[in-house]
């Protein structure tokens, strides 16, 4: 779990010109799908669905949420947070679950700060994982019976974005490498510079290089680079491909594969609009 207020770094100083207009914060990661086929997806300013048959509508309106999940029982979950600006000058957050049946309610009320005890990364029995930054940075998890452990103390340097695996392997990105986490807290470099390029730029450990990451059923894992507008797609061997490009101006900060193994991401552009596009397995592609 990562939030952070930044103007977008680019690739080229022609995209950096045009994303220097626009200092908001750093882009959403959140798409999920549930068991019928919705896919959901934040804009940082609602949540989005997108049909089975294509069709968009609002399900969760005013939350600025970063973060998706949902549960085996298809609930939706993520936060609203927001900063009081003159008023207080503090940061504050609730978190919301949204039901099957639509209905939206609180399972924070409000509170002050950022959330830290709690998190939108979940394995299949309902653990929670997130990077607990005190003194020493270290990977917590909570199970569902509200047990909180660490389950590995690293090293790190500076955790950013994390998924997990439903049997509970946890994938970060740590100063621009990605990291795997055993369910026994062993923790290991899959790859030491989540770039394309050859060599890696010394930029590749900024902390914004990257953005969110994702798995599929055949044990791959999925990170966005904005920074190179791409996706890379990491096998279980530790070899990486380039798994989709962003066109001109657009750049992927979040995504996921549905059951039917098509690839969905969620770009965000220059000008910080949002967008979803969905690169089917025969590959072709729409845009929502």
């Amino acid at each position: 779990m990562s939030i952070s207020i930044s103007r977008r770094r680019t690739g080229s100083w022609l995209f950096g010109l045009f994303a220097a207009t626009a200092a908001v914060a750093h882009p959403g990661i959140g798409i999920v799908e549930d068991s019928a086929g919705n896919l959901f997806y934040t804009d940082l300013a609602q949540v989005w669905r997108i049909a089975p048959d294509g069709t968009k509508s609002v399900v969760v309106p005013g939350v600025h949420t970063h973060e998706l999940c949902l549960d085996t029982e298809d609930r939706l979950f993520g936060e609203h947070v927001w900063y009081e600006a003159d008023a207080t000058k503090k940061w504050g957050h609730r978190v919301w679950t949204r039901a099957k049946d639509g209905s939206v309610s609180d399972v924070f009320p409000a509170r002050e700060g950022f959330l830290t005890d709690y998190s939108f990364v979940r394995d299949r029995a309902g653990a929670m994982y997130w990077a607990d930054r005190g003194a020493a940075t270290v990977v917590k998890k909570r199970s569902p019976d509200g047990t909180i452990a660490v389950i590995s103390t690293g090293p790190f340097r500076d955790i950013r974005w994390m998924t997990v695996t439903p049997d509970g392997v946890v994938y970060l990105v740590d100063s621009g490498r990605l990291v795997r986490v055993a369910p026994g807290g062993n923790a290991a470099t899959v790859v030491a510079a989540l770039s394309a390029r050859k060599p890696p730029p010394t930029a590749v450990s900024d902390r914004h290089y990257q953005g969110g990451l994702f798995t599929d059923s055949r044990g791959r894992v999925y990170v966005t680079v904005p920074e190179e507008r791409l996706v890379l797609a990491v096998a279980p061997d530790g070899s990486t491909r380039v798994a989709a490009r962003s066109p001109w101006l657009w750049a992927a900060y979040g995504g996921t594969v549905d059951r039917k193994g098509n690839l969905w991401l969620l770009e965000t552009s220059v000008i910080n609009a949002v967008r979803v596009r969905r690169i089917g397995t025969d590959g072709k592609e729409r845009v929502y």
